[in-house]
């Protein structure tokens, strides 16, 4: 227990319960609040110089064009790792679903009235809903439109880092810290890398089937930044470190993503932003000799990578866009 407590001051990731209680104290604002606001900032929005990139963002994180309609019918499907939610914003309570998922999807709906009905799927979902739903994480597939983002689970999966490390002062190695649950792509890593001396590999958590000698103590962010490389694979849906990764001074490693959320990793380009390999991580010692032998190369992949981390530092706009993606769901579903 004291090491757990330890380890959550040293990890480097944000402050769960200072963020919780934060939000906890923005419930006593009236909702009437934020719908007095709405419309003066849609309209704030179309004076903005990038409101043309503002516009992009919303066409790809909601794909919807045709009128539809949410179902009348209040419904809830409760599952170990996703919520089936339809029904009103004003129905949909904290105690449904993981409190994060509650807050995140607050900070959108309170600007809108809390009658209007919406299909809600808060988790890690790697499937695509039959009717347009509002998820955290979509299948980076051609026939994906019924699955329309926002910016959920943030405090995990949104955060950065200021790595004054710099690269080629690094570790010739790769990390990797994680679950393992049911994924095939993290087993199939650790079944060939894990006793690999270019690889520093290890399963935290509770073990789940997996070889015992596999499990490992955590490192915190800051330990990880001591490598040049850093494996980002995906899980349940997409890897939650990708976005601090990026931001830093190591380079992330991984195979192609199969699927997205509001950071949009259908548009990272590999080798380019990220270090691709094969799914089955064959290439992988390879590519890492590469970029240590020709690390010019791999900053200028640091670099783009910086670059693309840096559009999601706008606060103000952010929330333009998630409210805008909203709006839209709404519109199309006939109900504004």
């Amino acid at each position: 227990m004291a090491d757990s407590i330890l380890y959550k001051l040293r990890s480097g990731k944000p402050n769960k319960f200072w963020d919780f209680t934060t939000n906890f104290a923005s419930l006593l604002i009236p909702n009437a609040f934020y719908r007095a606001k709405l419309n003066h900032k849609l309209q704030q929005a179309k004076q903005r110089p990038d409101y043309n990139y503002i516009l992009e963002r919303v066409d790809y994180y909601c794909r919807i064009n045709s009128p539809w309609q949410v179902s009348k019918q209040d419904k809830s499907e409760l599952s170990h790792t996703y919520l089936k939610y339809t029904g009103t914003f004003g129905n949909y309570h904290r105690k449904m679903f993981r409190t994060a998922y509650y807050f995140d999807q607050r900070d959108v709906t309170r600007y809108f009235p809390q009658n209007l009905r919406w299909n809600y799927l808060p988790g890690d979902v790697y499937f695509t809903p039959s009717e347009p739903t509002i998820v955290k994480s979509r299948m980076l597939t051609e026939d994906n439109r019924n699955s329309v983002l926002l910016k959920l689970d943030k405090l995990r999966h949104f955060m950065f880092v200021e790595d004054k490390k710099s690269f080629r002062d690094k570790q010739n190695r790769a990390i990797f810290r994680g679950k393992i649950r049911h994924s095939r792509v993290r087993t199939t890593f650790l079944e060939r890398y894990f006793h690999h001396p270019m690889f520093d590999c290890g399963v935290v958590g509770k073990n789940e089937g997996h070889p015992m000698e596999w499990m490992a103590e955590k490192k915190t962010i800051n330990e990880h930044l001591d490598y040049k490389f850093i494996m980002a694979i995906e899980g349940n849906d997409v890897a939650s470190n990708l976005k601090w990764v990026m931001s830093s001074n190591s380079i992330a490693v991984m195979t192609r993503p199969t699927c997205e959320t509001w950071f949009m990793e259908g548009k990272l380009i590999p080798d380019y932003h990220y270090i691709e390999v094969k799914d089955d991580f064959s290439d992988a010692e390879e590519k890492l000799n590469y970029y240590i032998s020709h690390p010019d190369k791999a900053e200028t992949i640091i670099s783009n990578a910086h670059q693309y981390v840096k559009q999601f530092f706008d606060h103000d706009r952010e929330e333009l866009i998630q409210l805008m993606v909203m709006q839209r769901y709404l519109q199309t579903s006939g109900q504004i």
